[in-house]
């Protein structure tokens, strides 16, 4: 029988917050893919924060991984209705497209 130890989740962690750090990097051109990578960050953290949470008998981790996990479903909510709105107006949801818009 395997015995899952710390340092398990802690490299699952650090393999999906590269996979959500390379995402970015790599795609720039596709915001879909960007909000993608932001949330697999996210879900590297909340792994780790409920890892040590249990490690050490503690609740607080596993307590604000739900915060965290509640602000990620908002960030999603929001970020596509901006998508959808800003691909009603415009035709397109390319990154450089929406570079425009500043000022």
């Amino acid at each position: 029988m395997i015995n899952i130890e710390l340092g398990h989740y802690l490299t699952l962690g650090g393999v999906i917050f590269l996979l959500g750090v390379v995402g970015i990097f790599l795609n720039r051109k596709n915001v879909i893919v960007i909000l993608m990578s932001v949330e697999l960050i996210l879900l590297s953290v909340n792994i780790n924060l409920v890892a040590f949470s249990t490690y050490s008998n503690e609740i607080v981790g596993q307590i604000f991984t739900f915060f965290i996990l509640t602000v990620a479903a908002a960030e999603a909510a929001i970020g596509l209705a901006i998508i959808v709105s800003y691909y009603r107006n415009k035709g397109s949801i390319r990154v450089q497209d929406i570079n425009e818009m500043k000022g």
